[in-house]
């Protein structure tokens, strides 16, 4: 059996940040409450979804033109991340 299903609250967050309707602080916390999923992957995922999350938190205390990261840039990269992950627990 795939572990695959471990990914969906994070696709799902992620999708509801995309589509306005979770903030980043909640898109960050559901992500980080996904131990099982942590745990069944190397640890470098977990240290580049959390500096992922850390961004995006600090990009949402500015507005888009005034910060260093693009919210925009930060979602393609958690996307990827989610596609990458899912492949690694398949």
């Amino acid at each position: 059996m795939t572990r695959a299903h471990l990914l969906q609250p994070v696709h799902d967050a992620l999708e509801a940040f995309s589509h306005g309707t979770l903030s980043a602080s909640g898109l960050s916390t559901t992500a980080r409450a996904q131990t099982d999923l942590l745990a069944a992957l190397p640890p470098r995922y977990a240290e580049v979804l959390h500096g992922l999350l850390d961004r995006l938190e600090s990009s949402a205390l500015f507005s888009e033109e005034s910060c260093s990261f693009s919210q925009k840039d930060l979602v393609d990269s958690l996307r990827m991340w989610v596609e990458k992950a899912r492949a690694a627990i398949a």
